[in-house]
């Protein structure tokens, strides 16, 4: 089961309640937010409510550790470290990163890990329309593994 990451791209200012409720589910409450969830039939039903509003595809392993090293946060607002991820599982960030794409491990097998990362905006900007689809040159939609290529960008 391939896990996608999501990244919310457009504001609140105008979003519908439905629309809204749906972006809270997914624990989407600011732009340039992440959130890394499974490829299934509930997420995608709630992707596809949102589809105006993020973008989304399909995480790599290399890009999941680098997001858990550079961006991945704990409670208390610590910083994820090897040394934590060694202490807590171990194992590396890098070998984590691989089982929880694989679908072997969850992100939350890791104890006190935050589910939302809190990326930057991307370096260089959006390149297209923050209102068309990822096809029609915009930021919006299904990206697939082009997403990895945002997310770097974002950290």
């Amino acid at each position: 089961m391939a896990k996608l990451a999501v990244i919310r791209i457009r504001g609140r200012v105008g979003v519908k309640k439905p629309v809204r409720d749906t972006l809270s589910m997914l624990r989407l409450h600011k732009a340039n937010h992440l959130v890394i969830v499974d490829e299934n039939p509930t997420y995608s039903g709630m992707i596809h409510k949102v589809k105006d509003y993020i973008t989304w595809g399909e995480l790599s392993a290399e890009t999941l550790a680098k997001l858990i090293r550079k961006r991945g946060m704990l409670k208390g607002n610590r910083k994820v470290t090897d040394e934590y991820v060694q202490e807590k599982l171990g194992m590396s960030i890098e070998e984590f990163a691989e089982k929880v794409v694989k679908g072997e491990m969850k992100l939350s097998d890791l104890p006190d890990l935050k589910p939302v990362f809190r990326l930057h905006p991307p370096k260089g900007g959006f390149k297209g329309s923050r209102k068309r689809t990822f096809k029609e040159g915009g930021v919006l939609g299904y990206r697939g593994e082009a997403i990895n290529e945002l997310i770097e960008k974002m950290l």
